[in-house]
């Protein structure tokens, strides 16, 4: 069973004994958030009751919490969006991946053939350059200088 933390904290120039199962330090945090909102009210007027004060202070408090939860709303769609986008782009980068294998194994096929189809071309070449020499030669040949 968890124990209960019993903490004095001011608000207002007012002691309140809170009892709660949080720690010391967050009762004590709490009481600190409510009193500096509480003051802050009072310090634009002075004339106010504690008690509309207190109200005041209480609507505040309400209006930012609602703002956060809409905003953490907001920022759970946002998360869910970027999710999703990211698993599409994993997707599609596995996908990439997959097709640059292909198109680097299809590139390399066509480099060895190329280069073989290189070596034939200088082969025959050459063959055509040793016959135009035999047939030059023997043309010459024919003239007797």
């Amino acid at each position: 069973m968890t124990s209960k933390n019993k903490v004095v904290i001011r608000i207002a120039g007012k002691d309140y004994t809170l009892v709660g199962i949080e720690s010391d330090e967050y009762i004590q945090k709490v009481g600190l958030y409510i009193d500096r909102k509480m003051n802050e009210i009072l310090m634009r007027n002075n004339r106010l009751s504690t008690s509309l004060a207190a109200v005041l202070t209480a609507i505040n408090v309400a209006d930012d919490f609602f703002k956060t939860r809409e905003e953490e709303v907001a920022l759970r769609k946002e998360k869910e969006a970027v999710n999703e986008e990211l698993e599409r782009l994993r997707k599609e980068n596995l996908q990439l991946k997959e097709e640059n294998g292909g198109l680097t194994a299809k590139n390399t096929k066509l480099q060895l053939d190329l280069a073989k189809r290189e070596a034939e071309l200088g082969e025959v070449r050459n063959s055509i350059d040793k016959g135009s020499r035999s047939v030059v030669q023997k043309t010459l040949s024919g003239y007797d200088m």
